[in-house]
């Protein structure tokens, strides 16, 4: 029984033991974490060289990568912290209002998107009704908008706001840091030493003037919706007149007489086709039948001959 004890006394003693063990462990895992990246991009770089699997430039462009793509993650989170002045925002309007006089509204307008550097991206006239998509500086979005106002009765307005302040930045940094790149590359390529390095590099130089392009394009794009707001204008023209007005009792039996003589004369174009094609029809129709059937009979005359031959 004592050497039992014994046993699980030191069993126990063994877990408490390995538990102290692992919350040591858990505590510096982040450290070395950090330290096994660091050391796995340094063996990398080291055994891609040993083997000569790329120019010697290129394998310490892996480290430079790493690097820079951490900075870009700072920017980013850095971004997240700004304030509302320094955020990147998408603005957006719609707005449908009626007015009395759609030739004086399309000169203000014309007139608001000179004072405020505005322009309409589209522009649809109908007969009551116009419709504008127009780009406003966001700096002037407000002061368009409540200028806007007081052209007539509000009809509708909603507005929204987009925060793409994170893409934005992580745009820039991603940019910056391939025109960095590309800047390296273009050196190595006056230090290459042989036809196969040359070629790496021309190709990493080619596949990174494609990404500075098209991360380019992808940020003037967003920074043009960024600078410009846009607001989607409905003008509605008045209420037309005859709209809202009450039918007096003159003019109500002028559209039953009116609805009467159409019936009349509906009636006399069926009678007027009834008698130029009804008729000859009709008397086309007994003629045929006379000839077969009546008094000639032919069908009869000739379905008797045949009946006559198959009885001989």
């Amino acid at each position: 029984m004592k050497k039992i004890t014994i046993v699980l006394f030191g069993l126990l003693f063994g877990l408490l033991s390995m538990l102290a063990v692992f919350s040591g462990c858990s505590k510096a895992g982040d450290e070395d974490m950090a330290l096994l990246g660091r050391s796995l991009s340094s063996s990398h770089v080291t055994s891609a060289r040993a083997r000569g699997a790329m120019p010697e430039a290129m394998a310490y462009n892996d480290a430079a990568v790493m690097h820079d793509s951490i900075r870009v993650e700072e920017s980013s989170m850095e971004a997240a912290n700004l304030s509302n002045d320094e955020r990147k925002l998408i603005k957006r309007a719609h707005v449908r209002i009626r007015v009395e006089n759609l030739e004086a509204a399309d000169a203000s307008i014309s007139d608001m998107m000179s004072k405020y550097n505005a322009y309409a991206a589209s522009m649809n006239a109908e007969e009551n009704s116009r419709y504008y998509s127009l780009r406003v500086p966001s700096s002037l979005y407000d002061s368009f908008l409540a200028e806007m106002n007081g052209m007539g009765r509000m009809l509708h307005r909603s507005e929204n706001t987009e925060d793409v302040t994170l893409r934005y930045y992580d745009l820039e940094g991603r940019l910056e840091m391939k025109r960095t790149l590309l800047r390296t590359f273009q050196s190595y390529l006056t230090r290459a030493r042989t036809i196969e390095e040359i070629l790496s590099v021309e190709a990493r130089i080619a596949e990174l003037q494609n990404d500075i392009e098209g991360t380019g394009m992808q940020l003037r794009h967003l920074s043009n919706r960024v600078d410009y707001a846009t607001i989607d204008l409905n003008l509605v023209g008045p209420v037309a007149a005859g709209q809202t007005k009450n039918e007096t009792f003159g003019e109500r039996l002028k559209q039953l007489f009116g609805s009467f003589g159409s019936f009349l004369s509906t009636v006399a174009v069926i009678i007027v086709g009834i008698v130029v094609y009804g008729i000859p029809l009709m008397l086309l129709a007994a003629l045929l039948f006379w000839v077969l059937f009546g008094r000639i009979g032919l069908l009869k005359k000739l379905w008797a001959l045949v009946k006559g031959k198959k009885q001989e």
